[in-house]
């Protein structure tokens, strides 16, 4: 357990104002992927439905694709079907090789500028097709294509409209919404040049332990089937009218199959479902994609009992593309091939063999391609395979009109700015905020609020644009990002304020619920941080499990006899009984995007005290009655939900939801000081936050993948990889003044209970060049307070370009001045001189001094 105080200083104030930050894209490979005991993966082709698409083969571009191919060269067609990412090849690099596809992960912008205009996007896109279309290729102009994680509207880009993740859009359960935004987000997703995204997300959750599930829509099949039509056709358009016509993007259905389905909820887990389960319940919404003409298919992180989907070729070559008929391309993920046994990020024939057409191999780009050329050579992949990617490639890029020989720059809509957060977006996201609130409680008919009151709005979420909006928004975690990196966007205070003013009431923020007048009722809105994929797994579902902070507020407000309206920011239900039982209303608004708004049209009347809007939002996932259902779906056996699926109160419903919810946990809280605690794992964990400092300024947040302190290159942090992607960061030093790294929290933690358990600060560190004195290890407890340690000998006793674990006993930080009742920044790391090293976790650890790399008497 760890006890928080607050502290006022200028250090903690600074802290304070900063918003957590992150990284971008993980995978794991998980304990349950190897115990599991492998049945046959060899697909029942039998039982799998035959699937008809609307988009049929043209005879006259398929034997345009046969003379390209037979044109091309080994070395031609491998590039085809490598995927590099934007931050690690150049333009030089598009014009020797001719990539067929390239990405840009979430959080990675043209010339790493967070801000980067919207011509910055098109024009990156210019050069690099243009390169790819050289003369210099040998007569090859086979265009290339870009492809991005537009999953919530074009998410990457600053002033784009944000739309609400999937868990909302499908509370609201209407496909023809859906549609437009599809069409709306494949519009902006033009703007910027690109052509290709990677959306809809098909997943059917089964376990709300799993960090991607707000990326599903339902825990029911047939909504997902609905949506993923409607989403297709959105961005695609209809393939007897508007298919790839100006504004349309080729879309992607994934991840194929069974990501929302794994063991434990575990990200890129393993799926044990029977293979009549996979098809009934999450195979669904590829049935009606490709019916609909999708043009591509991602493969998936998962395996299916214990084999990797991007090694199944059962599954991958002889369900997908031959009894399910799908003629597109398949994708890989982010080194998803390079988790199949025998692979490597570098090489993997046996990905290529089980049906993977485009490799997404984002950094080790070189190695596949030339790997990939001898292993054809060498005959452990057929040239039949290599042509039949390529052919599946070329027939996706003539179908997307990629060979009209039109530059991005010169395409429809692209550089138009004033798409960019255009009213016609906002006001569908609008519209989806409002449909997707869902009203698990109204006492007393609280709601709809009279606007003439004086309203009080407090909680963590109720002024932060970036946690209403969750992962994938801006940076791939959705950290580090401030309400203005949303222009033209809304928080929920901004509607509520705005709704309160007009109609000539009285509104006061303040996120501890605080106030100068007793207010008529309060509005607090709160709930989880914005994470992404598996940094979000959570072994359990009871909100805040540990950290009572919210309840505490609620409480305090309900104590002085003012009305308690929750409004609860989730990526998927949790076990919130408490927080019910202490609130009047409660309202649960997923992950709201961009437009919050929508939330205050919903809960408020006009100055004539008439409805402005009813509540449509019905419930998607079930909702626990009890901490221990962490599995939870409609048709279960002994079903029995505190809310079921399809609950949703409307202002016509009388609400008979008692105040006296069992608040008793069935799955006890461990306060055991002898476990390790994780402070940085692929992201900073426990409410950390990520910074840089020098003498500039002393508080950078770590917002995407390349950070510099202020004002200069002193010190440069970038994502580098480890075992997964992206799970360690590279730092360098220039050495022109001292500058750190560390982790913060916003308040001080109390940590003194670790210093009687001989625990050590551990991190994994790679040293990539021989140190130079002074690298301190420190522990900070505010301004003016820290201990400090040097870690230069230790440094330097290690392998160049080598992991190791290295270790500094508490104490030590201890007897040099940190407080350890007050702690502040857990892990810092400094240094004055020309430095280069990469840390990974980084986690305080029990063990005996005598275990320690430095070791205090």
């Amino acid at each position: 357990m760890i006890k928080k105080y607050k502290l006022n200083s200028v250090y903690l104030a600074l802290i304070a104002s900063l918003t957590v930050s992150g990284c971008q894209h993980t995978e794991t490979t998980n304990d349950s992927d190897k115990a599991a005991a492998v049945v046959s993966n060899q697909a029942n082709i039998d039982i799998w439905p035959s699937v008809s698409s609307k988009i049929k083969q043209d005879d006259v571009q398929e034997a345009r694709i046969n003379q390209i191919i037979a044109r091309m060269t080994l070395e031609q067609k491998v590039a085809q079907m490598i995927q590099p990412e934007i931050r690690a090849f150049d333009v030089a690099d598009m014009r020797k090789y001719g990539f067929g596809s390239y990405l840009n992960g979430g959080g990675a912008f043209p010339n790493n500028d967070k801000y980067a205009s919207m011509q910055d996007w098109v024009d990156l896109a210019d050069e690099l097709y243009n390169a790819s279309i050289d003369a210099s290729q040998d007569g090859s102009t086979i265009p290339t294509m870009w492809g991005t994680d537009a999953v919530h509207g074009h998410n990457n880009v600053i002033g784009a409209t944000i739309y609400p993740h999937n868990i909302g859009l499908g509370a609201m359960n209407n496909p023809d919404l859906m549609e437009k935004i599809g069409d709306a987000t494949a519009k902006i997703v033009r703007v910027t040049g690109i052509d290709w995204v990677f959306a809809p997300t098909v997943a059917v959750v089964r376990d709300d332990r799993w960090g991607r599930t707000y990326e599903g829509y339902s825990e029911d099949p047939k909504i997902v089937k609905e949506y993923a039509r409607a989403m297709v056709n959105g961005m695609q358009g209809h393939a007897d009218s508007n298919f790839m016509a100006d504004g349309k993007v080729i879309a992607t259905a994934k991840h194929f199959l069974g990501d929302g389905g794994t063991d434990l909820g575990i990200d890129q887990g393993n799926n044990l479902a029977s293979e009549q389960e996979l098809i009934d319940i999450h195979a669904q919404g590829y049935i009606s994609a490709i019916e609909e003409g999708v043009q591509t298919i991602m493969a998936s992180f998962n395996s299916w009992h214990g084999e990797k989907m991007h090694g199944n070729h059962s599954m991958l070559t002889k369900v997908l593309k031959e009894k399910m008929g799908f003629d597109g391309l398949i994708v890989g993920d982010w080194d998803g091939h390079g988790q199949v046994t025998g692979c490597s990020n570098a090489s993997c024939a046996q990905a290529i063999n089980a049906g993977v057409d485009i490799i997404m191999v984002p950094n080790e780009w070189k190695a596949m391609y030339h790997n990939t050329v001898n292993q054809v050579k060498s005959g452990e992949i057929s040239v039949a395979r290599i042509d039949d990617a390529v052919r599946r490639i070329l027939r996706v890029k003539m179908r997307a009109g990629l060979f009209d020989g039109v530059a991005p720059n010169n395409r429809a809509f692209a550089g138009e700015q004033a798409l960019l957060g255009a009213k016609q977006h906002r006001d569908l996201a609008r519209q989806a905020v409002r449909e997707s609130l869902v009203l698990l409680k109204n006492k007393n008919n609280l709601l709809p609020l009279n606007p003439k009151q004086k309203v009080l709005v407090a909680g963590s979420g109720a002024d932060n644009i970036g946690k209403q909006s969750g992962g994938w928004t801006i940076s791939w975690q959705g950290t580090g990002n401030v309400n203005a990196d949303f222009p033209g966007g809304t928080s929920i205070y901004d509607g509520i304020k705005q709704s309160v003013e007009q109609a000539g009431g009285q509104v006061e923020l303040n996120e501890q619920g605080q106030f100068e007048q007793k207010p008529d009722v309060a509005i607090v809105v709160f709930g989880e941080n914005p994470y992404a994929e598996g940094v979000g797994d959570i072994k359990g579902i009871e909100y805040q499990r540990g950290n009572k902070r919210d309840i505490k507020l609620l409480q305090k407000l309900k104590a002085q006899g003012i009305p308690v309206v929750s409004v609860f920011i989730s990526g998927r239900p949790l076990w919130v009984n408490a927080e019910l039982n202490a609130s009047d209303a409660f309202v649960a608004a997923w992950l709201p995007g961009s437009e919050g708004v929508g939330v205050s049209d919903v809960l408020f009347t006009n100055k004539q005290g008439e409805v402005n809007f009813d509540f449509k939002g019905k419930l998607s996932y079930s909702w626990p009655k009890s901490d221990a259902q962490v599995v939870l779906n409609l048709g279960d056996k002994n079903y029995d939900p505190l809310f079921p699926y399809g609950y949703g109160l409307t202002y016509q419903d009388k609400d008979t939801l008692a105040d006296n919810l069992n608040e008793v946990a069935e799955i006890p809280l461990e306060k055991d000081f002898n476990q390790a605690v994780t402070l940085f794992e692929s992201q900073p964990q426990a409410d950390l936050g990520l910074y840089l400092g020098d003498k500039n300024l002393w508080a950078v947040p770590v917002a995407t993948s390349v950070v510099t302190t202020q004002g200069s290159d002193n010190l440069h942090l970038k994502t580098t990889d480890k075992n997964v992607q992206e799970d360690a960061r590279l730092l360098t030093w220039q050495g022109r003044s001292l500058a750190k790294a560390y982790l913060a929290w916003s308040e001080p933690h109390d940590l003194s209970a670790y210093l009687d358990t001989q625990t050590s600060l551990e991190l994994q560190i790679r040293v990539d060049q021989t140190v130079q004195a002074p690298v301190h290890l420190s522990v900070s407890c505010g301004e003016g307070c820290q201990g400090q340690v040097d870690i230069t000998s230790l440094l330097q006793q290690q392998t160049v370009k080598q992991w190791a674990d290295i270790s500094v006993d508490l104490s030590c930080f201890a007897k040099q001045g940190a407080d350890f009742s007050n702690t502040v920044a857990p892990f810092e790391i400094s240094s004055s001189k020309a430095n280069q090293l990469a840390f990974a976790r980084v986690r305080l650890v029990p063990q005996s001094a005598e275990q320690a790399g430095i070791k205090c008497q």
